[in-house]
């Protein structure tokens, strides 16, 4: 059998009852499942607003129990209503940076210099859209940026206009 010839699975995408049921302030995160950290993000997060102060303490939450406290968070303020310069999240200051990362990444910091990448869906982005972002994200072997993955993901508004066959003249 040669490569063509088997059968494609396409990535395991998160139900939509999940994405149904999110509200502000909870955390749609997905991470990579391997230790290597070799693609270029290591996982990707869906917040449902721009209101950092509501969406970010679900994030820090559910990232510590995975990964121990988290110290830093690197953000493009523009892609934010508000941008504070820490926050206190279960009790622990974290202190929030303005990075020209741009507004399709947000930057993790554990400890001293442990960086994560994390792919940011904006909230306005369809379920299904979000769903094929955030699977091509944490891929072990994606090499794709962020910008791009949120590119090839986010349907093309003019392929719901008609074409010139659908106008009268």
């Amino acid at each position: 059998m040669t490569d063509s010839d088997t059968p494609r699975t396409p990535p395991l995408l998160l139900p939509d009852a999940i994405h149904r049921a999110v509200k502000p302030g909870t955390a749609l995160l997905r991470l990579e499942t391997t230790r290597s950290r070799e693609g270029l993000l290591d996982g990707a997060w869906w917040p449902r607003t721009r209101d950092i102060e509501t969406e970010l303490p679900a994030l820090i939450s559910a990232l510590t129990e995975y990964l121990g406290p988290i110290t830093r968070v690197g953000v493009d303020a523009s892609a934010w209503n508000v941008l504070p310069t820490r926050l206190v999240i279960d009790d622990r200051i974290v202190h929030l940076d303005s990075d020209p990362v741009g507004d399709d990444t947000v930057l993790i910091t554990r400890g001293h210099n442990d960086h994560f990448a994390l792919l940011v869906v904006p909230p306005d982005t369809t379920a299904d859209a979000a769903r094929e972002a955030m699977a091509r994200a944490v891929r072990a072997d994606n090499i794709t940026r962020a910008a791009q993955i949120l590119i090839a993901t986010t349907p093309d508004a003019t392929d719901a206009s008609p074409g010139p066959a659908a106008t009268s003249g």
